[in-house]
C-alpha cells in the first residue's frame, strides 16, 4: 500500500492518485496555473522570493501551489484514507514516525523498521511532491519555522530578520498560513466530526507521549492490544519515533531528502531541539505579548487553547 502525505503544509497522508492521469488533464492544470499565477496577491517569502496568496492561504508559487492546483484537480481521496495535516514546524516529522510507525507495527520488526534507514518524510511523502492534526504555540512555530526557513533560503537572497520573519508572521503571511486560521479550521473540524478529525497538540504529545500514541492508534482504527500495552509495544514506537533516537541515526545527519529538482533538503534540518517552549529563546518581550494578544483575539469563542 502506498501512502503520501500531503499538506496545506496540510501534510496529508494519502494513497496515490487512482488511475493514470491523461495528458489533456496535465496540460489542463498547467494551463490553469499560469493563467491565475500573475493575478495572484504577492508577499515577501521565506525561502522563496516571494509567496502567493490562493484560495485563502499563502504558498510558494511553483512547488505549492502547483501541487495543490494538482491535487485538487486529480487526487481521489478514499474512505479508508488517513490524511496528517500540519502547520509547517508543528511537529510534523515526529507525528509522520507515529503514524506510520503505529499503523504498519505489526508489518515491521523494531531491529530493521524502515524508520532506522529512510527519514519519517521518505516513508510519508508530501503528495504535492510527486483528518487527523497536529499544532503547537505559535511562538515556537514562528521561531522554529524562522530558522528552517532560512536554512534553505538560495543563497542570493538575503537571509531574512527575526524581526523581519515575526512582522509577516503576524500579518499571516508565511507557508500555508494565516496559522490561526489553519489551526481554527481543524480544531473546528475535529469538534463538528471527532470520528473523523483527531486534533493534537505537540506540547501534548511531549507531557504525555503513551497517552496520545494510544489515543493515536485507536483513531486509525489500529488499537493497541492489551497484550501489546504488556509486552511494552507502545513504549517501543515511542523509543522508535523519539527525538534522541531520530536525530542520532545516520540517514538524518548526513542524507538528504528531494523534494523536487529545486528544492533538497538537508535531513539533519528537520531535527532541531524538539523543545516546547524554545520561542521565548528568541523572541522580545515585545514580541511575546504582541503573538499573544493576536492568539487571544483569533481563538476567542473557540474553545481552542495554548500555552502562554
Amino acid at each position: 500500500m502506498d501512502y503520501f502525505l500531503t499538506s496545506p503544509d496540510c501534510d496529508t497522508i494519502s494513497k496515490t492518485y487512482n488511475g493514470q492521469i491523461d495528458s489533456h488533464l496535465i496540460q489542463k492544470t498547467n494551463d490553469g496555473y499560469r493563467e491565475i499565477l500573475p493575478n495572484l496577491p504577492r508577499g515577501k517569502g521565506w525561502m522563496t522570493e516571494h509567496l502567493v496568496q490562493y484560495q485563502g492561504v499563502w504558498l510558494t508559487p511553483n512547488f505549492a501551489l502547483k501541487g495543490l492546483m494538482w491535487v485538487q484537480d486529480h487526487f481521489k481521496p478514499r474512505s479508508t484514507d488517513i490524511c496528517l495535516a500540519t502547520f509547517p514546524k508543528t511537529g510534523t516529522t515526529w507525528l509522520k514516525a507515529l503514524t506510520f510507525a503505529t499503523v504498519n507495527r505489526t508489518r515491521y520488526g523494531f531491529a530493521d523498521h524502515p524508520l532506522l534507514t529512510t527519514v519519517p518524510h521518505g516513508c510519508l511523502p508530501f503528495l504535492e511532491a510527486c483528518p487527523n492534526d497536529l499544532d503547537g504555540d505559535p511562538k515556537d512555530v514562528l521561531v522554529s519555522k524562522w530558522l528552517f526557513m532560512n536554512k534553505l533560503r538560495p543563497k542570493e537572497l538575503a537571509p531574512i530578520s527575526l524581526e523581519e520573519a515575526f512582522e509577516l508572521f503576524c500579518q499571516g503571511i508565511s507557508h500555508y498560513g494565516p496559522y490561526w486560521d489553519h489551526v481554527l479550521g481543524y480544531w473546528k473540524a475535529s469538534l463538528e466530526t471527532p470520528e473523523k478529525v483527531l486534533f493534537l497538540k505537540y506540547e501534548e504529545l511531549k507531557e504525555e507521549p503513551s497517552v496520545v500514541v494510544k489515543r493515536l492508534g485507536e483513531f486509525l482504527g489500529h488499537p493497541f492490544s492489551l497484550e501489546e500495552v504488556s509486552k511494552g509495544v507502545v513504549e517501543e514506537i515511542m523509543k522508535l519515533c523519539s527525538f534522541e533516537n531520530l536525530s542520532n541515526l545516520e540517514v538524518n545527519k548526513s542524507s538528504v531528502l528531494k523534494l523536487s529538482t529545486q528544492i533538497i533538503i538537508d535531513n539533519r534540518h528537520f531535527f532541531r531541539k524538539g523543545k516546547v517552549g524554545d520561542g521565548k529563546s528568541y523572541l522580545t518581550d515585545e514580541m511575546i505579548k504582541r503573538i499573544n494578544e493576536i492568539t487571544s483575539e483569533k481563538l476567542l469563542g473557540s474553545g481552542l487553547v495554548f500555552g502562554s
